[in-house]
């Protein structure tokens, strides 16, 4: 395990550490059922325990990984039908998440969502597809914060890591980062009109074009 932390140096360590670990499960460089020892992990990053116990602590609620006694911790593998699931729910939090956001300040909403959409496309016409994760997950991050829901957000972070690590390796590239794009777009003008059925319809419409893109994936991945 790289004992490279690239964050945040303000961020806390066990953030640091938890937004590693996370990375390197997502992408599939720390396996399904491989098991995460609070020690080794100290050993090879050069760090003391106590951070590490308080990632592997969050990265459990978050659903990224469960403890089991007198061994450590092991990486939650995920299925088709979880993702399904995830999808639908985190949905429904969605919209709740962005009618409470509104309440909230909508100008305010949306300035930060028009600032993650332009980065995104200067990202995209840039080529810098590794950027996508990031801006993707800032751009619900960004409506689930602005809720005022510390639960929403939570709930809402850990259906996504269940959606993503299902091939999250491949999930932005072709035609998919311009889809998110397109999708966040629509989202961010259902906010600006105000009207909650067409928020629900395109909350709806981006997570279900998400869902089809990863079981296309993962199709592909099995026909070749």
């Amino acid at each position: 395990m790289s004992d490279d932390l690239n964050f945040a140096k303000e961020s806390p360590i066990w953030v640091r550490i938890y937004e590693h670990l996370k990375e390197k499960i997502i992408f599939g460089e720390i396996a399904p059922d491989e098991h995460l020892v609070e020690a080794s992990i100290a050993k090879d990053l050069g760090i003391s325990r106590t951070p590490v116990r308080e990632a592997l602590h969050n990265m459990q609620k978050d659903g990224l990984v469960e403890s089991i006694p007198r061994v450590g911790y092991r990486v939650k593998p995920v299925t088709k039908e979880e993702v399904f699931q995830a999808c639908r729910i985190r949905a429904v939090l969605e919209v709740l998440a962005t009618e409470w956001a509104i309440e909230h300040g909508k100008k305010v909403l949306l300035e930060q969502l028009n600032e993650n959409i332009s980065s995104s496309k200067r990202a995209l016409l840039r080529g810098k597809l590794d950027e996508f994760p990031k801006l993707d997950a800032q751009f619900h991050e960004i409506i689930s914060r602005r809720s005022g829901s510390d639960i929403i957000t939570q709930l809402i972070r850990s259906l996504r890591n269940s959606m993503f690590r299902f091939r999250m390796d491949k999930f932005y590239f072709g035609d998919v980062a311009e889809n998110v794009i397109k999708g966040h777009q629509a989202i961010y003008e259902a906010i600006n009109k105000g009207r909650k059925s067409d928020i629900k319809k395109t909350l709806n419409e981006h997570l279900d074009i998400a869902f089809k893109a990863i079981l296309k994936i993962e199709l592909d991945n099995i026909s070749h």
